[in-house]
């Protein structure tokens, strides 16, 4: 991918999950709007000043702006990676993928067990929860209106309250995406 086309996605990428408005990002940046907007539709020729300059406004480092993020292929086995237990169930969750520069997003890979179930407290304010279960079955959810989940069910509730996995069933397994607004 050429640099201005990097730029391009990479600056209306980062403005869009800084919740600016191409105004509101030339106001903070000290550039013009025509700058901003010219260099979100792969046109003209910024200065390391002026990239520098939006980099500081949108909170990311210049990097950010016109690295080459070009995605290689990742595979991860399922015997290959070692998860974090739970202390208080038979709860493990392995993480996949943390969230890239400009998103908020991280994906695990949820394996659980009868027993007691895995309470969470509630997350940072704007946390969204999505689980597909994978196999078995488990109550999941919101502590007051949890749901039984059955392999390829999915399930979206507010991370920022209390909430539970459970399973009922042995070899439980979900994927969780947590993801902050």
């Amino acid at each position: 991918m050429e640099l201005r086309e990097r730029l391009a996605h990479s600056l209306r990428r980062e403005r869009d999950s800084a919740g600016f408005s191409v105004s509101e990002l030339a106001r903070r940046a000290g550039v013009s709007k025509a700058t901003i907007s010219q260099l979100e539709n792969g046109a003209g020729n910024p200065s390391v000043e002026t990239l520098w300059a939006i980099g500081d406004a949108l909170g990311v480092p210049f990097a950010t702006l016109v690295e080459d993020r070009a995605p290689a292929a990742r595979l991860i086995r399922v015997g290959d990676h070692a998860g974090v237990p739970s202390a208080a169930a038979p709860y493990l969750a392995t993480l996949l993928s943390a969230a890239a520069p400009g998103t908020r997003r991280d994906i695990y890979l949820i394996q659980a067990e009868p027993g007691e179930p895995r309470r969470s407290l509630p997350h940072r304010a704007g946390t969204t929860e999505h689980v597909v279960m994978v196999s078995g079955e488990a109550t999941v959810g919101p502590e007051d209106a949890p749901e039984v989940l059955h392999p390829g069910d999915y399930l979206s509730y507010a991370g920022d309250a209390a909430h539970i996995f459970e399973a009922h069933s042995p070899g439980t397994s979900a994927v969780l995406v947590s993801e902050l607004r």
